[in-house]
């Protein structure tokens, strides 16, 4: 890839985001099929009362508050994504915030959602959320223990272009 492109790639395509929390996904985003139809725009994990919540990326709170029962925090980073933390038990943070990637947010109930904006475009969190990989090893067939594989290096799919496709609905 040329010098220009790969200039271009990085400016379009966001940083891999950490996950907010260490838990497993019990529904992933469903993207709607218009505005105002149903789907699930975000991801919900699975915690443990009192889970420590993490911010994804560095930026500023530009909410933080109760709707209808429910504590949320939203968090916009630089590369004009917004972040939503919902389901919150507790957060001491407040508009005008500034959160540094994987500073506390807050604990979570039972449940965390996790959401992504870009304006008004819901994007799929699990497109933006970093995963390091294993490298590919030989194991030895004499059924002796294997050693753990050295961690590769980190992948994010966003880095892949098309990262805000039809899955990303408003």
């Amino acid at each position: 890839m040329g010098a220009v492109m790969a200039l271009l790639v990085s400016a379009l395509v966001p940083t891999c985001y950490l996950a907010p929390v260490e838990a497993p996904i019990t529904k992933p985003f469903v993207a709607p099929a218009c505005d105002y139809c149903p789907g699930h725009r975000g991801l919900e994990y699975s915690t443990v009362a009192g889970v420590t919540v993490r911010a994804a990326a560095a930026g500023v709170v530009t909410f933080a508050g109760v709707v209808v029962d429910s504590r949320y925090i939203v968090v916009r980073h630089a590369d004009g994504i917004s972040a939503t933390y919902g389901d919150l038990a507790t957060s001491t943070l407040r508009r005008g915030d500034d959160v540094a990637a994987g500073s506390v947010i807050g604990t979570a109930t039972s449940r965390l959602y996790f959401g992504l904006r870009r304006d008004d475009l819901y994007l799929d969190p699990a497109d933006f959320l970093g995963a390091v990989s294993r490298r590919p090893r030989l194991v030895p067939s004499s059924g002796v223990r294997p050693r753990p594989a050295a961690l590769g290096p980190e992948t994010c799919p966003a880095r892949i272009f098309g990262a805000e496709t039809e899955r990303s609905r408003r």
